[in-house]
């Protein structure tokens, strides 16, 4: 079996590669390609990746290179992490609109929306190079603005499925606050990639969301950076990432007293950098943690070894898929977030029961939002750029609209070939 991890200089790989070696029984990688153009970077976390692999007695071979084309060649699925413009554009994406009022954040608001205009065509070249090597390839997209860069393959007839870490880090989390398992712990998790709730937490059949709120919802409210108030208000947990939507005033004047988070991230990575050159280094270090994406080597093993292995009846999996009405209120083609059945056959959404007015409404309008983001991201243009934010609940002001969209194209020129 080969993988491809296209984007594997990321300083987060080495997280990747434990969950290979140690679950090696799940998903029996055989020869593993690391591929990216930064060849400095590439050298130290591929160094790191093979001496992680002997440490654990994997057998696998691991090797590394630049070239897409040949890295690709013969996979059996491709997983994509890569971050165009680096941690630089990042941090524009988390700053210029904050000068309007608006949130600063890479994968929600206009910063989320720039991130898409950079990477979907990058993400398309891919995988059009990838299926032409590949034809039978999976593409697991771990690329943020998952829900978008996920429609933008699917949409164009790739083999995708976009993965997200956070309904696999709620499992641990609430497991560990329950005493049980986590295999035990099933999520009633829906919505959009980082727009999403979990209406029910379910061990052995039983709901018991009421009682973890009840008994631990101080700890989950403070992992959220919400009120325990709206928690138990809504009777529902919602993803970090609502708090853009249902604190967005309070968090621009947080952001605005403190470095970006991907300054943050920034010296982190020099940091692992560092230490990946070490030869004597055979382990993930306890600094990755800070890193962000946990138990996303986990995920991405489950859902890769349900697409290349899976059974007949499928698995059932976390991922980014078209909705095909499991949402009846939304388009056939909107790219959900939702527990679906998983097999080498592909990805469907499970049913589900209706979403609650509350939910759905914004629901309905990111997806909105979404759809010309993605019009935005394939065909470029000021205006197409404009209606996208104006779209998006988080700005929907005509004249913000206007002063983000020179912004955003001003940072990004060099990135978007019709600015």
């Amino acid at each position: 079996m080969k993988l491809a991890v296209v984007g594997g200089g990321s300083t987060y790989t080495p997280e990747l590669i434990d969950g290979f070696a140690r679950l090696r029984d799940v998903l029996p990688v055989t020869e593993l390609v690391l591929i990216d153009p930064a060849a400095e970077r590439l050298e130290r976390v591929g160094g790191l990746a093979r001496r992680i692999f002997a440490r654990q007695g994997h057998p696998g071979r691991i090797t590394w290179t630049g070239d897409l084309d040949a890295g690709a060649d013969g996979a059996d699925a491709v997983l994509l992490q890569l971050r165009v413009g680096g941690q630089a554009a990042r941090d524009q994406d988390e700053t210029w609109p904050l000068e309007c009022g608006c949130v600063g954040q890479e994968t929600t608001g206009a910063g989320g929306l720039a991130k898409a205009l950079r990477t979907v065509p990058v993400v398309l070249d891919i995988a059009e190079r990838v299926r032409r090597r590949s034809p039978d390839a999976w593409i697991v997209d771990f690329t943020n603005p998952v829900g978008i860069v996920t429609r933008a393959l699917l949409t164009q007839g790739h083999k995708a499925v976009g993965l997200c870490n956070v309904a696999i880090g709620f499992q641990r989390k609430f497991a560990r606050l329950l005493g049980v398992a986590p295999d035990q712990v099933e999520l009633d998790h829906i919505g959009l990639n980082h727009l999403t709730w979990e209406r029910a937490v379910r061990v052995a059949g039983e709901d018991v969301l009421p009682r973890l709120l009840a008994e631990h919802g101080d700890a989950v409210a403070d992992d959220l950076r919400m009120p325990r108030s709206l928690l138990d208000r809504l009777g529902v947990i919602p993803s970090y990432y609502l708090r853009y939507f249902y604190r967005h005033d309070a968090v621009v004047r947080e952001l605005r007293s403190r470095p970006s988070r991907a300054a943050e991230v920034a010296a982190i990575e020099r940091q692992l950098l560092d230490m990946y050159a070490d030869p004597s280094l055979d382990e993930k270090p306890e600094l990755l943690s800070k890193r962000g994406g946990a138990y996303y080597s986990e995920a991405a093993v489950a859902l890769t070894s349900s697409l290349l292995r899976g059974t007949g009846s499928g698995d059932i999996r976390i991922v980014n898929t078209f909705n095909h009405g499991a949402l009846p209120f939304l388009p056939d083609d909107a790219v959900i977030e939702a527990p679906a059945v998983v097999s080498p056959a592909g990805a469907r959404v499970v049913p589900v029961r209706p979403l609650e007015p509350l939910y759905a409404g914004l629901t309905a309008s990111v997806t909105a939002y979404e759809h010309l983001a993605l019009e935005a991201a394939l065909k470029g243009g000021r205006d197409r750029v404009f209606t996208a934010l104006l779209a998006h609940p988080l700005i929907g002001q005509a004249d913000h609209a206007d002063r983000l969209t020179d912004a955003l194209i001003a940072h990004n020129r060099e990135h978007l070939t019709w600015a």
